[in-house]
């Protein structure tokens, strides 16, 4: 028995050897399939790509919110991303005014808006602007050649402007030396009778020049009284879908005190309404600037066609329109003031002033 105890012994050790050596090389085998070196290279990589695409769909995803007005391209033909600089807007540098509307509207006052970004914005975006204004009968001499040398030294500075001039003396237009980007056009009117109907008929001036010619060149237009005189800049945070202006005499008087036309027989009635807004200033882009003249001069002709006129003309009912089409931006009477009322510490900035006025002498009866 002694033999057979000596080779199971024998077969037992050889059966162990086997299973040492077979569970090494599958060990081996292992290490073979799972490069242990290449494993976080491979996960940096996944990684990598992941970001990029988080990346990737952030950008497109901001591009698509924040709509880009005349967007400027790289060489390769592919838009930059773009911000809303509203976002940026202060509304609570001015605590003691109003700086925003019912309808969620800036209201732009000194100390609220950097202006290099509102200029690097537009400039980015080769924003266009059209400036009318209407210079007839006495009021050509008297204003017109230091508003245009005004304009030049403080409208929309760095963007591309186009002066439209509405003259019933077209051959007397002052040589004006015009900055980089700039040009104007001169537009003959026929002079009126009385100043209001010059004052009421450049609605449908305003809205013919658009549809005809300014809307193939200019994206936003101003439209400006000539007797006013630029002291300050003027600059692209005025730029808006629908602006207006707040009146000087009246933006901090409670409603009642407001000068709407309250006769019932015109297209301009109005009992209540959100602000006074004065017609010196207004604008926007372009084919919302011509849906208010639309308004505003269908509003008169009607009332003339009941022998009826508006207590302050196409103010009146310029009144009306922002009081249905609520305006998108809001003007401080920074932006048009008048210096009878005297010092007030609200206004930091007399961006343009009303000139001195001479009714008695420049308007016709």
């Amino acid at each position: 028995m002694s033999w057979l105890n000596t080779w199971s012994a024998r077969t037992f050790c050889c059966l162990v050897l086997l299973v040492i050596s077979f569970t090494s090389l599958y060990l081996r085998h292992l290490a073979t399939l799972r490069p242990a070196k290449n494993l976080p290279v491979a996960i940096e990589g996944e990684q990598r790509q992941i970001i990029n695409l988080a990346n990737a769909l952030k950008l497109r995803q901001l591009t698509t919110l924040v709509p880009v007005d005349n967007p400027p391209v790289t060489s390769k033909g592919e838009q930059r991303q773009s911000i809303n600089v509203d976002d940026t807007l202060n509304f609570g540098a001015r605590p003691r005014v109003a700086t925003r509307t019912s309808w969620n509207a800036p209201i732009i006052w000194e100390g609220m808006f950097d202006s290099n970004l509102y200029d690097q914005q537009h400039i980015e975006r080769n924003s266009t602007v059209a400036l009318t204004v209407f210079a007839v009968g006495r009021y050509f001499d008297a204003y017109l050649k230091t508003f245009l040398t005004t304009a030049e030294q403080h409208f929309m500075l760095g963007l591309q402007v186009t002066y439209y001039i509405f003259t019933d003396q077209p051959e007397k237009v002052p040589n004006i030396d015009l900055g980089p980007k700039r040009s104007l056009k001169v537009m003959s009117v026929e002079k009126q009778s009385r100043w209001q109907d010059i004052s009421m008929m450049r609605m449908k001036t305003i809205s013919d020049a658009i549809e005809s010619e300014i809307r193939h060149h200019c994206r936003y237009v101003f439209c400006f009284d000539v007797d006013q005189v630029f002291k300050g800049r003027f600059g692209s945070e005025a730029l808006g879908d629908s602006v207006a202006l707040l009146h000087a005499w009246f933006y901090k008087l409670p409603k009642n005190r407001f000068t709407y036309d309250r006769n019932p027989k015109s297209k301009a009635f109005m009992e209540t309404g959100d602000y006074y807004y004065h017609a010196a200033v207004f604008g926007g882009l372009s084919e919302n600037v011509k849906n208010l003249a639309d308004f505003c001069f269908l509003g008169i002709m009607e009332d003339k066609g009941n022998n009826v006129e508006a207590l302050w003309h196409d103010e009146s009912h310029l009144n009306k329109y922002f009081w249905l089409h609520k305006p998108s931006r809001l003007l401080s009477p920074e932006y048009c003031w008048d210096q009878i009322i005297g010092k007030n510490t609200d206004i930091r900035v007399q961006r343009l002033i009303w000139a001195p006025k001479q009714y008695n002498k420049l308007r016709t009866r």
